[in-house]
């Protein structure tokens, strides 16, 4: 038995909370996690384990056995990256969650001239608006954007989205312009479902942050949806520049309420703990605000 490879797979069935799920993530049998575990317990003299049917806990021993493991298998990798990064092209897999919308828009073309620059580095793409658990999906970095990241969140800021809200001038000449948020109650108002976004409206009044609770017309899981149906003329849509920049360019849709535009939304690289981040993740963080600085400075 590789010790270091045991201590791995305890540490990532232990995160998984079971051992169905790691088998799933390593693509082996449940097997042979089952007996890579067994193996360890009989080494050490020690149940680690309690499992059950739906789902496994740690004994004492487990616990307290599993951050002495992070702490081992983070020197060991940090020792080897110190060594090899210098000198060794980044390599292995890389898994990146990344929203929906503004990845397909903003990040695909940099994340394929990335995978195009780092051939070795097996990238792999999961595009989705949903606030995943990063450990649970094996994930190794997700791009979100956010008004405020979660406390404790390790991240890196790469940018900023203005929200505006925004209607087509035929909803506009049929219903009047609201000029203050309070008129939004009388208008038809179009937001994200519950499972994505279901947060009040916010702006700025008097300098201060104020949400609107509203009562949707239409609910969509996706931004483009929202902003097509704003388009059709079904009512009024708050979103993101990068979701709305088109429409308002070819006037299809019109910004409101200007003056009360809440601040800027966050573009985060968020990493799925304070562990020790391997290179791959470092170069693909670094490529990312490197090249998106250069775009808000219009030099790409």
């Amino acid at each position: 038995m590789n010790r270091l490879d045991a201590m791995q797979l305890f540490v990532r069935v232990a995160e998984l909370g079971s051992l169905s799920a790691a088998a799933n993530q390593l693509g082996v049998d449940r097997s042979v996690v089952t007996r890579q575990i067994a193996a360890l317990e009989e080494h050490l003299g020690s149940k680690l384990m309690v499992r059950s049917t739906r789902r496994l806990s740690l004994t004492s021993a487990g616990s307290s056995y599993l951050e002495k493991c992070r702490v081992i298998l983070e020197l060991v990798e940090e020792a080897e990256a110190g060594m090899m990064e210098e000198r060794l092209t980044p390599r292995g897999p890389l898994r990146v969650s990344l929203p929906l919308t503004y990845g397909l828009r903003r990040l695909v073309p940099l994340l394929l001239e990335f995978s195009e620059a780092y051939p070795e580095i097996r990238l792999a793409m999961d595009f989705s608006d949903r606030q995943l658990n990063l450990i649970e999906e094996g994930i190794d970095l997700t791009i979100r954007i956010t008004a405020q990241p979660e406390p404790g969140a390790i991240v890196r800021r790469l940018g900023s989205s203005q929200l505006i809200t925004v209607a087509s001038p035929d909803y506009l000449a049929r219903h009047g312009r609201p000029r203050h948020p309070d008129e939004l109650a009388g208008h038809a108002c179009l937001g994200y479902s519950p499972k994505v976004n279901n947060r009040p409206w916010t702006f700025l009044v008097d300098g201060q942050p104020q949400a609107f609770q509203l009562l949707w017309r239409m609910q969509a899981n996706n931004g483009d949806v929202l902003a097509a149906a704003a388009v059709q003329g079904l009512g009024i849509t708050m979103h993101p520049d990068f979701i709305v920049g088109e429409h308002l360019a070819a006037g299809r849709l019109e910004a409101l309420l200007e003056e009360f535009a809440p601040p800027p939304l966050g573009i985060y690289a968020v990493l799925a703990s304070n562990r020790y981040v391997p290179h791959r993740v470092r170069v693909l963080i670094e490529f990312l605000a490197s090249r998106l600085a250069e775009v808000r400075s219009g030099s790409a």
